[in-house]
């Protein structure tokens, strides 16, 4: 979902944060933190979900079948709807008793999710907001009406209603492999979503005295019941959104015969529905490669003027989708197109809806913004398998299997700014991708936003960019999350968090995560490794239900990268990037001073006993069971066995001369030619932020050229606050700029920059010698030290 107003409501409705996980393995020191794995943080892999990140052997998922009937009565805008579920029981467990959502509760003011929030006096407010607080509240008539819940023979079922779930009580237990239907019967009235908020509802046009319809959430869904969580009846509070089961849907939808319907799936019977001539346009748009109005403008500004007391039944059918929504409207102008998916050759009409006050934009833009979305998501995650997809004007932007509901109108003489193009244009691609994230890769929004937001805003980014090379996206390049991370720690909190307690839910539920998978793809891992892993994921958990550790998993499993540092510190905390240039230190050879060896003195070494006769060797000896080996062996006892016992004396207080060779002779002429040249640079880095990143740098000498240098975030696995870097060229630095693509969200790139006046620079030398070529010495052989074997004159044993 993108909340076109998120930024506005976020100033005024907003939640306590929650402070960063304390994961920190070695708290007191400045290393072994960081790097350490995830470990018990994740869960414990098992028959489900295994430690690669791919679904288990005994992997399972319930499912869920619709068949529903719908009424829309424009007179009084009321829905009334009635279904008959099948639920399917896959899972090895005993069900005695099923959950349900009835999402539309969020609208009453006595049936919500009853999640308050803080409240203060307004500076100034409208005579709309301001009316006398009544107490207790009375219902604003909102809300579902349960009619009938009955089992399919028509036998009542025992249900109780808690806020915005519904939990009914089976008459016998729902064993594995068995099914169970039931029949449901409800209505409510649509609320004016423009006034009340909300993804469903109705948007008024007083000018023409009609109503444009988004049905969304709108008949009592299927609850999810997992292996990792039972069953997900969370209440809904207007914000996270949805945990849904896999199933078919049969819907037929009725609504005055002026309107103008789209919905999830295909629909079974245009021929029934459209004209003559808005079929055979529909007909030709199944093979067109340009967009063809099926509905004309001029057609629909005609169904404006007339309201038809004539009704009309749509049908709808769809296979292996989490969820239906639809549309209805007489102001619809409707156009489509074929698109063909490479990866699977799927033949996918592209269609969108809109009012005549879309028309400059949509009528341009949307379809084939639809297309371009849906090839561009299919390379880099799995290919699109629906047959339809489409985007409807609604003045906001929500998605649902196959449809999705975006904003982009023009002014009334036809224009429109630059700024309502691209907000269409991104606006669309992200509800559109939304069919991948979470419609097939089905995750659960109500516990993890970013698992669909965060991972559909980088996937959109990557869309974005291959529109337009230079469209202005506002999330994924990490310089643009770098506001956000400034802000003082009371006011953030981490990625993994539930979606009801963030404050700056946009930041955090979408450009944060979309942010680090940038980072993760262009300076981490680098395009081929990310896009292989990522696509890896898409394809292992396509049509199930992933958490977030099968996507930490697959990523690292698919790519050979160990990332946990990655996870830990951008995923489960909140500290940001900060590093800076602390000092450089220039240094060039002294070449000729030459090397000198020292003399020093020394005694042979005492027996290396223990300096503590433990209690382990006291019972050995006293324990007449044990024979020693040396004991039995009387060939091993050598000198140091009797050394060790005081058999063999030495004099240890004997001093011994010896001389050290360092190995290095000066330079000769020709070695110091080759050396002038030769600065040192050492450049001293601090971690002032806290989260650990490559450190890339720009090299720009004097001569004008330039150097490239990147080493990666692991140089900090040792010294978690200041790490140096030494670099010899053999031509002088100009200046050193860090980070100079702004790649990793440094939040001060005023202390990446180092120019060579001075000014935060140490001039120093250092000494070069030339190397002897000799043979290293065996490891465990003589250091040229007289041994107490060679002392007491003992060659042999």
């Amino acid at each position: 979902m993108k909340l076109k107003v998120a930024s506005a409501l976020l100033s005024v409705f907003s939640y306590i944060g929650l402070s960063a996980q304390n994961i920190q393995n070695n708290p007191g020191s400045n290393h072994g933190n960081k790097f350490e794995q995830l470990g018990t943080i994740l869960p414990t892999p098992n028959m489900y979900r295994t430690a690669s990140g791919a679904p288990g052997q005994g992997y399972w998922q319930n499912k869920a079948d619709y068949e529903i009937s719908a009424y829309l009565d424009e007179n009084k805008r009321n829905l009334r709807g009635s279904e008959t579920v099948t639920y399917y029981n896959n899972s090895p467990d005993d069900l005695d008793y099923i959950w349900l959502q009835l999402d539309e509760n969020q609208q009453s003011n006595t049936k919500n999710a009853g999640y308050d929030f803080s409240s203060t006096l307004p500076n100034s407010t409208t005579d709309q907001r301001l009316r006398t607080t009544e107490l207790p509240e009375k219902d604003n008539g909102y809300g579902v009406n349960l009619e009938k819940v009955t089992d399919i023979s028509g036998n009542p079922l025992k249900y109780t209603v808690n806020k915005t779930m519904m939990r009914i009580d089976l008459p016998k237990i729902l064993k594995k492999g068995e099914k169970f239907s039931f029949k449901v019967d409800w209505n409510y009235n649509i609320p004016n979503r423009i006034k009340m908020g909300g993804r469903g509802g109705y948007e008024n046009f007083p000018e023409d005295g009609n109503d444009l319809y988004t049905i969304t959430q709108w008949y009592p869904r299927m609850c999810v019941y997992s292996d990792f969580h039972g069953w997900q009846n969370h209440q809904f509070t207007g914000r996270g959104e949805f945990a849904l089961a896999f199933g078919n849907f049969k819907v037929t939808i009725n609504v005055p015969a002026d309107h103008i319907v789209g919905g999830t799936g295909e629909c079974k019977n245009y021929d029934q529905v459209l004209s003559s001539d808005q079929l055979s346009r529909y007909r030709k748009a199944q093979s067109a490669s340009e967009p063809i109005e099926i509905v004309t403008l001029d057609e629909a500004k005609k169904a404006e003027k007339n309201h038809s007391k004539q009704r009309k039944t749509w049908v709808f059918e769809a296979k292996d989708v989490r969820d239906f929504a639809w549309t209805s409207s007489r102001k619809f102008v409707w156009d489509g197109m074929q698109v063909t998916i490479p990866e699977n050759n799927n033949k996918v009409m592209a269609m969108s809806f809109y009012p005549k006050e879309a028309y400059g934009l949509y009528r341009k833009f949307s379809t084939k913004a639809v297309a371009h979305t849906i090839k561009t998501y299919s390379e880099f995650t799995v290919p699109y398998p629906y047959p339809v997809a489409q985007s409807v004007e609604a003045a906001n932007g929500m998605e649902y299997p196959m449809i999705c509901f975006n904003f982009g109108r023009t002014e009334q003489d036809g224009t429109y700014s630059e700024g309502t193009k691209n907000g269409m244009i991104g606006v669309i691609i992200h509800e559109v991708g939304h069919n991948f994230f979470p419609m097939i890769v089905n995750s659960d929004e109500r516990q993890w936003s970013w698992m669909d937001e965060g991972l559909n805003t980088f996937t959109e980014y990557l869309t974005e960019e291959k529109w337009d090379n230079k469209f202005p996206s506002k999330r994924g390049p990490a310089w643009t999350i770098v506001d956000y991370m400034k802000l003082p720690k009371d006011q953030l909190e981490p990625i993994m968090t539930n979606s009801e307690n963030i404050i700056h839910f946009g930041p955090n539920a979408y450009s944060k995560p979309a942010t680090g998978l940038n980072i993760l793809r262009e300076t981490i891992m680098g395009r081929e490794l990310f896009d292989k892993a990522f696509k890896t994921y898409a394809k292992r958990w396509a049509f199930k239900h992933p958490e977030p550790a099968d996507f930490f998993r697959t990523m690292e499993d698919a790519s050979g990268e160990d990332l946990d540092w990655f996870w830990r510190g951008w995923f489960y905390g909140t500290d940001p990037v900060d590093i800076s240039i602390d000092k450089v230190t220039i240094a060039t050879p002294d070449m000729d001073t030459a090397p000198t060896s020292s003399q020093y003195k020394y005694k042979v070494e005492k027996p290396l006993l223990n300096d503590f006769d433990d209690l382990s060797k006291i019972r050995n000896r006293e324990d007449k069971n044990i024979t020693f080996y040396v004991e039995q062996n009387k060939d091993l006892q050598d000198f140091y066995y009797r050394y060790d016992r005081g058999q063999e004396k030495v004099d240890n207080n004997k001093e011994y001369s010896s001389k050290s060779d360092n190995s290095t002779t000066a330079l000769d002429k020709k070695d110091k030619e080759k050396f002038r040249n030769i600065t040192a640079y050492q450049i001293d880095f601090v971690n002032k932020g806290g989260l650990v990143m490559p450190i890339i740098l720009e090299f720009t000498f004097e001569d004008g050229s330039k150097l490239y240098d990147k080493s990666s975030a692991q140089i900090w696995r040792q010294n978690e606050q200041k790490v140096s870097k030494t670099y010899y060229f053999d031509k002088k630095l100009q200046s050193i700029q860090l980070d100079p693509m702004r790649e990793t969200a440094d939040i001060d790139t005023s202390n990446n920059y180092w120019s060579n006046d001075g000014t935060n620079s140490q001039l120093s030398k250092f000494q070069l010698f030339k190397q002897k070529q000799e043979e290293a010495s065996a490891r465990g052989s003589s250091n040229g030290k007289v041994n107490p074997m060679q002392a007491a004159g003992k060659i042999n044993n």
